[in-house]
């Protein structure tokens, strides 16, 4: 069932529509994270819902309900920020607590839900504590702890983890992942980080330019962009056009075989690092740099003909920068990408917008 659903949402400033015609649904139970780089609407897009920015168009309904004129505080939702926004001169008791006394709970009731959700959020027994005294990533608990507090029928987070070092922001993700399973949470959340976005989300927005530029799940997402734009904001930018035929297509970097049934005719061919696969013999590349990642090392190739190539490859025989291999490609990792007019016109020609290391030849 729907619980959250805009039709036809435009946000303008002057001239400039921030917020451009946005159809988009929530349902009940469900975790939608909203991506986009500065300036695509995506915080404009959370304030709307929550009733603190007025839209110039469009409606927004929340459980079937028209939310034109209704207040912030009637609208049953829950707002968490990126920089925690507790009040300093309240214990981590009170900051919770805040808004069941804003609704009139009594003390007595109050105190077990503090108490109660606390535990949920790994801080059992801190009531007492100063907000001072937190880590960055006690803070967000608390902070996610207060929002909870008045069970919103709509969770909004706006960079939840942003300001938290990388290890803390993973394991907090994974977290709020399963506690928002267990408790049946209806979660809007908006980020510029992709890790934390497909970590978190059910179904992820890719918004550009006020619009949505592709919406699914974060599987969907990743393995098959909308659109160029889709596929270099994920961080992809083995992005070139082609020339398909059958099951092949012609390339900068000569002939790459594409999935069965794929269109033929002119195109724009992206190839995920996984399937730049290092073999015997094919295309032959220099190692312009390797970057280790945990499980596998990421590969920068400047090969002899077209633009720089990104490749993985895995961890033993990893080859070093200025070494010379030969690369061929897999067609289970390519994928044409519809046409994009927003593109950068440069890349048209097959230039890329990556600079040339050129002598920085470091691991």
């Amino acid at each position: 069932m729907t619980l959250l659903r805009l039709d036809g949402v435009s946000v303008r400033f002057g001239e400039r529509a921030v917020v451009d015609e946005v159809d988009l649904e929530v349902a009940e139970h469900e975790t939608v994270c909203v991506l986009g780089p500065s300036g695509s609407g995506k915080s404009t897009l959370l304030r709307v819902v929550a009733g603190l920015q007025p839209v110039s168009a469009g409606r927004v309904s929340l459980g079937g309900a028209d939310q034109a004129g209704v207040a912030v505080h009637r609208r049953g939702v829950g707002l968490m920020f990126q920089d925690h926004q507790l009040f300093p001169h309240r214990d981590v008791g009170g900051n919770v607590a805040f808004g069941l006394r804003m609704r009139g709970a009594g003390r007595g009731s109050y105190e077990a839900r503090v108490a109660e959700l606390l535990e949920l959020v790994g801080l059992p027994g801190a009531q007492d504590r100063a907000v001072a005294s937190l880590s960055g990533g006690e803070q967000q608990r608390v902070a996610l702890a207060r929002a909870l507090a008045p069970s919103p029928r709509l969770l909004m987070l706006d960079e939840p983890l942003g300001q938290l070092d990388r290890g803390l922001r993973e394991r907090l993700v994974a977290e709020l992942r399963q506690l928002f399973a267990r408790l049946g949470t209806t979660v809007l959340a908006v980020t510029h980080d992709q890790g934390e976005a497909f970590a978190l989300a059910d179904r992820v927005v890719v918004m550009r330019d006020g619009r949505i530029a592709q919406a699914g799940s974060p599987l969907e997402v990743w393995q098959r962009p909308a659109s160029e734009f889709v596929a270099r904001f994920l961080g992809f930018e083995n992005v070139v056009p082609a020339v398909v035929t059958g099951t092949a297509a012609g390339t900068p970097w000569g002939e790459v075989p594409v999935p069965e049934g794929s269109p033929e005719g002119e195109q724009r061919l992206l190839i995920r690092p996984a399937g730049v696969v290092l073999c015997a013999a094919g295309l032959r590349c220099e190692v312009v740099s390797r970057t280790f990642r945990g499980t596998h090392v990421a590969l920068l190739l400047r090969p002899e003909a077209g633009p720089l190539l990104e490749a993985e490859c895995g961890l033993e025989g990893a080859p070093a920068a200025g070494d010379r291999v030969a690369v061929s490609f897999t067609p289970s990792e390519v994928v044409l990408l519809p046409a994009d007019p927003g593109r950068d016109q440069g890349r048209d020609q097959g230039q890329d917008s990556r600079q040339d290391p050129g002598q920085g030849r470091g691991d």
